[in-house]
């Protein structure tokens, strides 16, 4: 059946419930170019404001999804994880081989960094030779013969997203959870993976602000997944202040290292093994209890990191070179230091990731270029004691004035208070 495109812009900006057919027309005329840009951009703002039903969502993921090919893969267990994004968040590096060397395949499409929030797949491609755009049939060699694989989005899974992502990105309709919602089932789904696991941040770091709207997302991915006959779970995260002590890419590519060694920072691990954990439970390998010994094991006997360097190998990766001390050299370093002793009472995530960014380890646009070697560590977590003169952030920068551009927004980013604040706990919550 044919439609009209401006009449059903119109009946979405009136507030009225689009069909299965009106909404499965549209998707696919934009995705072949049938529809222009601006009518698309004019649907997503309607959308946006007037909001979408439970059907509606799922409708526009459905197709979404079947606007390019869908995996299917051989008998096994095949599950992923997504994270809505925050600052200093490098766990899917650590999640996939740990949950692979359990025997659960993780086939996970990935994307780049954008405004304050990091990139998995700019991490990744840090380690010299790491090619994150595999063609499908390349990509499910390695989730099979490896156990996982981490890819950018291909022009033929879920076409529609990208073209439709890239429209929101430039016309404000980034934080809808409708839309939301679409853009990340419909590439899980897409995948193939019998279920999913998801890192719902919020806090001044993430895009949900809110526990409450990181539950009213996670609430509407679930009721899609689920729809769809898929396994789901949520974990409610976080993201106050950074992950981890790494913000930028081959820094943080360094931390995941040491966590898949049986180190790293204490918050690093514990994440990585309790999304992890939820995973194996899903797949019904072992309880959750029993998943958590598992997987610390499998982190510190090596089985982890031994799964890592085959998948990076498996992407033409150099993994003798994340050892190198040439890998996170950079030609300037500074230290901030704290100006008075206390507690530390904030670490502001937003203000730290912002100032990652102007560094050069993230994008303010889509076609700005990444420099993989600059970033900050951050030395000190919110309740830390400090002396006066204590290092809060070294700062590794490539270019004087980013460098400068960098310090002005780390002034902002952190408090010190004469009491010891309460330290809130990592995970909030679990759907």
């Amino acid at each position: 059946m044919a439609f009209i495109a401006s009449e059903i812009i119109a009946r979405k900006r009136d507030g009225l419930a689009l069909t299965m057919e009106e909404i499965g027309w549209f998707v696919n005329e934009f995705t072949v170019g049938n529809i222009p840009d601006y009518q698309a951009a004019a649907f997503l703002m309607a959308a946006f404001l007037r909001g979408m039903t439970p059907q509606e969502t799922l409708y526009l993921t459905e197709a979404m999804t079947e606007s390019g090919r869908v995996l299917e893969w051989p008998e096994g267990i095949y599950m992923d994880k997504h994270s809505t994004g925050g600052v200093g968040d490098k766990i899917s590096l650590v999640l996939a081989p740990l949950v692979a060397s359990c025997g659960v395949r993780v086939p996970m499409l990935s994307g780049r960094s954008l405004g304050h929030t990091g990139g998995t797949l700019d991490k990744l491609e840090s380690i010299p030779g790491y090619d994150a755009r595999l063609p499908v049939e390349e990509f499910s060699r390695i989730v099979l013969s490896v156990g996982c694989s981490i890819v950018g989005q291909t022009g033929d899974i879920a076409p529609a997203d990208r073209r439709l992502y890239a429209l929101r990105d430039a016309t404000g309709t980034v934080e809808s959870i409708p839309l939301i919602t679409a853009s990340i089932a419909s590439k899980k789904l897409a995948e193939g993976v019998g279920g999913l696991v998801l890192d719902a941040k919020c806090g001044r770091g993430a895009f949900m602000k809110t526990r409450e709207e990181a539950l009213a997302l996670a609430r509407s991915i679930g009721d899609v997944m689920r729809a769809k006959g898929k396994s789901f779970r949520a974990l409610i995260t976080n993201m106050d202040e950074p992950l981890g002590r790494a913000v930028g890419n081959a820094l943080e590519v360094s931390e995941a290292m040491d966590v898949l060694s049986g180190g790293g920072p204490a918050d690093v691990r514990d994440l990585s093994v309790e999304l992890s954990a939820h995973m194996l439970d899903m797949a019904g390998v072992a309880g959750l209890d029993d998943a958590r010994d598992m997987l610390s094991r499998k982190l510190d006997d090596g089985s982890a990191l031994e799964k890592f360097r085959e998948m990076v190998e498996a992407h033409g990766g150099d993994f003798a070179a994340i050892s190198r001390e040439d890998f996170t050299e950079t030609t300037i370093e500074y230290e901030i230091r704290a100006s008075s002793s206390g507690f530390l009472a904030m670490v502001d995530a937003y203000e730290v990731g912002i100032a990652a960014t102007l560094l050069g380890a993230g994008r303010q646009r889509a076609e700005d270029a990444v420099d993989h070697k600059v970033g900050i560590t951050v030395h000190r977590k919110v309740g830390d004691s400090l002396a006066a003169g204590d290092a809060l952030f070294t700062l590794k920068a490539n270019d004087p004035e980013r460098l400068e551009a960098a310090l002005q927004r780390l002034e902002r980013a952190t408090e010190i208070s004469h009491e010891k604040p309460e330290r809130g706990p990592l995970i909030l919550g679990v759907v």
